[in-house]
C-alpha cells in the first residue's frame, strides 16, 4: 500500500504543478498588454541574444565537425562519402542546431533568468513592484518571453550557418573533399522546409527556456536555498521539454 501511496502523491504534486503553471501562463497572457517596457525588452534581447552567440556558435561549429568525422567513418564503409555534406546540412538544420541552441540557452539564460528573479522575490523587490503599482508580470516576464521567441530563431540560423561551415572545415581541410563538390552537396539537399521546420522548433524552444527561468523563479521561496532550487528546477525542466517537444514538432512536420 506504500507503493500505490507514494504513486498517489507523486501524481497529484504533478498535477499541482501543471495546474500552477497554467495559472502562471494564463496570468503572463493577460499581462501583455501596454504600457510595454520597450527599454526592458531591448536589454534581454542583448542578454538572451548576443550575449549568447558566443556559446551557441562554439557548440555548433564542433557538432559539425563531429558529425563531418562521424558520417566518413560510417559512410566509407559503403562507399558512399558524397553523402556527408548532405547529412551535416540535413542533420543541424533540422535538429542539432535547434536543439543544442536550446539546450545550451536553458544552461545559460534558463538559469540566469531563474536567478534573478529568484533573488527579487526572496529580497521582496517583486512585492515592491506591486507596491509601486507595477505589474510584476509585464515588468519582469513579457520581455523575457518576447526576447526568447524573438532571438531564439536568429540564434539558430547562426548555428546552422556555424555548423555547417564546421562541417566544411573538417570535410575539405582534414579529409580531403573537394570544396566546391561539397558546397554543391550542401545547397542541392537543402530546402526551405528544412531551415523553417528548425526555426519553428527554435522559437518554440526560446518561449520554453524563458518561460520556465521566469516560472520558477517567481515562485521561489525559502530564501537561497530556494533560489538555488529555483534555478536547477528552471534548467532541468527547461531540458526535458526542449526533447518532449522536439519529437512533437517533428512528429507534427515530418
Amino acid at each position: 500500500m506504500n507503493f500505490f501511496a507514494t504513486i498517489g502523491q507523486i501524481t497529484i504534486k504533478f498535477t499541482r504543478a501543471i495546474g500552477r503553471f497554467a495559472i502562471f501562463l494564463w496570468q503572463v497572457a493577460c499581462s501583455v498588454s501596454s504600457p510595454f517596457y520597450l527599454k526592458s525588452i531591448l536589454r534581454q534581447f542583448m542578454d538572451i541574444g548576443l550575449l549568447s552567440l558566443p556559446v551557441v556558435g562554439l557548440t555548433a561549429v564542433f557538432t559539425g565537425a563531429v558529425l563531418a568525422l562521424q558520417s566518413y567513418t560510417g559512410f566509407s564503409r559503403f562507399n558512399a562519402e558524397s553523402s556527408i555534406a548532405s547529412i551535416v546540412a540535413l542533420s543541424v538544420t533540422r535538429e542539432l542546431g535547434p536543439v543544442l541552441a536550446g539546450l545550451m540557452l536553458a544552461g545559460r539564460v534558463g538559469a540566469a533568468i531563474a536567478a534573478e528573479i529568484g533573488t527579487m522575490r526572496v529580497t521582496e523587490q517583486i512585492d515592491a513592484l506591486s507596491t509601486l503599482n507595477t505589474d510584476p508580470l509585464r515588468y519582469l516576464v513579457v520581455p523575457r518571453i518576447v526576447a526568447g521567441l524573438l532571438m531564439m530563431p536568429l540564434l539558430v540560423i547562426i548555428a546552422d550557418i556555424i555548423g555547417i561551415f564546421g562541417g566544411y572545415l573538417v570535410a575539405v581541410y582534414k579529409l580531403n573533399f573537394s570544396p566546391y563538390t561539397y558546397l554543391h552537396n550542401t545547397f542541392d539537399i537543402l530546402q526551405a522546409n528544412d531551415v523553417r521546420s528548425g526555426l519553428i522548433k527554435a522559437a518554440a524552444f526560446g518561449v520554453i527556456v524563458t518561460c520556465m527561468g521566469c516560472y520558477h523563479g517567481y515562485n521561489s521561496k525559502g530564501g537561497a536555498q530556494g533560489v538555488g532550487s529555483a534555478t536547477t528546477n528552471a534548467v532541468v525542466s527547461a531540458s526535458i521539454l526542449i526533447l518532449i517537444t522536439n519529437y512533437i514538432i517533428t512528429g507534427l512536420l515530418f
